[in-house]
């Protein structure tokens, strides 16, 4: 797997407003200093511990995002150096956030995970429980986290015309918070979905960040549990 190459090549076909999220889980320190050695700077990492290993050895100008399910009582171990938490699926997340970002002394950026998958095992607000929670306002109290947009992952399924549905249906609801609860805010503007197997499909639905592991890194070796 030429890392380079192939960070070179997706790229290339990338619209100017759309991002490159390199999902750097389970693959070693190695590759990733040779795909930040051919300029990529964005990493998504989904498990705290890898991620907070994986920040002390590499250069410190890399922003980690945060592209897993993220449990409370493990957001203090990432809140002093992370770039970008993609996965808010409660306000109670959102509140210890914003705990760990104070302590930290930092503002984190956030966006708001969106159940939009045929899928039970996937995280997120479902649209209307999103909407109740814009619509209540603690959020608004919360001056160390910004809300910066929306993520979603489709169906893992061969049907297109599904994925597609599940994307455009994003948008659509970022379309309308943007309109209705964020349009004072010119940060709220990134819409986080597609990945290796979709990723032209999310775009040409509006995605801004996509999240690419496996077309760059090659297949994972996912570590052995005892």
């Amino acid at each position: 797997m030429n890392i380079s190459l192939m960070l070179s090549s997706i790229k290339a076909e990338l619209p100017e407003q759309v991002r490159l999220v390199a999902v750097s889980k389970y693959h070693p320190v190695e590759m990733i200093q040779e795909a930040y050695d051919a300029g990529q700077r964005l990493f998504g990492e989904n498990h705290v511990q890898e991620m907070t290993q994986k920040y002390a050895l590499l250069p410190k100008d890399i922003e980690w995002h945060f592209i897993g399910h993220l449990q409370t009582n493990k957001v203090k171990y990432i809140a002093p150096f992370v770039s970008l938490i993609h996965s808010v699926d409660s306000l109670k997340l959102l509140k210890e956030i914003n705990k760990q970002a104070e302590k930290a002394q930092r503002v984190i950026p956030c966006l708001l995970q969106i159940h939009i998958a045929k899928e039970e095992t996937k995280f997120g607000f479902s649209f209307d429980e999103c909407r109740e929670m814009l619509r209540q306002g603690e959020w608004k109290n919360l001056k160390n986290v910004q809300l910066c947009g929306v993520m979603g992952m489709g169906t893992f399924t061969d049907n297109v015309d599904q994925v597609r549905s599940e994307f455009h249906s994003l948008k659509d609801f970022f379309d309308e918070i943007k309109e209705n609860v964020f349009s004072d805010n010119p940060s709220f503007r990134e819409i986080s979905m597609g990945m290796t197997d979709d990723y032209p499909i999310a775009i040409e639905e509006g995605s801004t960040l996509i999240r690419i592991g496996t077309k760059i890194f090659g297949e994972r070796i996912y570590p052995e549990h005892p």
